[in-house]
């Protein structure tokens, strides 16, 4: 019988195979395994047979979640305990950067069958690619990371406490919120370290200080001014201007005792209301109160001004309630006032420790808002937060001021 001639046109016949159901089997391919990380430790899974492409259809997906058909489908081959708590975490930590442990590589090297021919050689199923990578180059075994992988994984995590004993009664959520409390600690213990941190926070509540101080300044300005009108052309400063309506409280007692003015200023309607005032002392005399004064300006003039515009003042008088309400308001905005400054010398010496050249360069808060506005941006923050080595590097043996003297900065 002639053989007949190849020709292009020549239908080419092959048995076609269902796409919807395959299955792993160990006939069919090399068997697989599949690695799940917990919370207890570390869980390797045989799959004896599972749908693989037809694993992501409605009707196949009952395999994961059927406890009876996953169990038929997928069984525990070995699992290994973390022994403490500290051990979990440094395991959870490689695999969260992808690495392989040494307790992740041992538990695997003695419970994957040695491989003979490199066509039936086991697999292992990683539900994260960059950790099957770390593996396929730690182990030389092949590793893969689909969707198949993921819903055997997703079931593994099912039914999780029917494969492991010691894990129901409550233990497992116990160890998963334990190891989930360390895990987010050692994220974000490296954040309250940082000495950078300390001047992000301070420079941002000084520029709050400042926008409250400015609007507390003009809040006591107008106020104490319809009792005193006079002193604010006299004391411009408005830290100033708050001690010193603090201390004199009433004009008339610039120029005659306390006891005297409250006689003379109170009225009989107001001696029941007599409230207390913060800090304030006013057992004074007029002689007392013209020392402090002198020492609150530092020049004895304008305090003889402020006493002899006390004498003549327009403004008009206060009763006893509305001084209270008054001295208090203002020694509260003091107090604020200096805690500023004390914030601005811890800010200083901050951007001395950790920035010195940057705090040379361009000063402490100017410095301190570079830091704060590059924090979010990491390579920019690096090239700033490091810029005293470089400065170190081009002008050695701390040239950095000599350096900076032959520079013109215009303000």
């Amino acid at each position: 019988m002639a053989r007949q001639p190849y020709s292009l046109l020549t239908p080419f016949k092959k048995a076609r195979s269902p796409v919807t159901t395959k299955h792993i089997t160990m006939a069919d391919s090399a068997p697989l395994f599949v690695l799940q990380e917990t919370a207890a430790g570390y869980g390797l899974f045989q799959v004896i047979a599972f749908e693989e492409i037809g694993s992501l259809l409605e009707g196949t997906m009952d395999t994961v979640t059927d406890s009876s058909r996953f169990h038929r489908a997928v069984k525990l081959t070995a699992f290994q305990p973390f022994e403490s708590a500290a051990d979990a975490l440094s395991n959870i930590n490689a695999v969260s950067e992808h690495a392989m442990t040494d307790e992740l590589k041992s538990f695997l090297e003695m419970n994957l069958p040695s491989g003979g021919k490199k066509k039936n050689a086991a697999k292992v199923g990683v539900i994260e690619a960059g950790l099957a990578t770390a593996i396929s180059d730690g182990l030389g075994v092949s590793c893969r990371s689909d969707d198949t992988i993921r819903e055997i994984c997703r079931g593994i995590r099912l039914h999780l406490n029917s494969f492991i004993k010691g894990l129901d009664g409550g233990a497992q959520e116990q160890a998963q919120l334990g190891l989930g409390h360390s895990y987010s600690r050692s994220k974000v213990k490296f954040n309250p370290a940082r000495s950078d941190n300390m001047i992000i926070q301070s420079i941002a509540l000084l520029d709050t200080l400042d926008k409250d101080l400015n609007t507390f300044a003009m809040r006591v300005r107008e106020w104490y001014s319809w009792h005193f009108p006079e002193l604010k052309d006299l004391v411009k400063d408005n830290y100033m201007f708050a001690r010193c309506a603090a201390l004199i409280q009433n004009k008339s007692s610039l120029f005659h005792d306390s006891a005297t003015a409250d006689k003379d200023d109170g009225d009989d309607d107001d001696d029941d209301m007599q409230m207390p005032m913060m800090g304030v002392d006013n057992t004074l005399s007029s002689a007392e109160k013209f020392e402090k004064l002198k020492e609150i300006t530092g020049d004895e003039d304008v305090a003889n001004a402020v006493v002899a515009a006390a004498k003549t003042s327009m403004g008009v008088d206060c009763s006893a309630v509305d001084m209270v309400n008054i001295v208090n308001f203002t020694q509260r905005m003091v107090k604020l006032a200096e805690y500023r400054k004390n914030l601005s010398a811890y800010l200083t010496d901050k951007m001395n420790i950790v920035a010195p050249n940057l705090s040379a360069l361009i000063g402490d808060t100017v410095g301190a808002r570079l830091i704060s506005k590059v924090s979010q941006c990491p390579a920019m923050f690096h090239f700033v937060f490091h810029m005293h080595d470089l400065f170190d590097y081009f002008f050695p043996a701390n040239g950095c001021h000599a350096a900076l003297s032959h520079f013109h900065f215009v303000t």
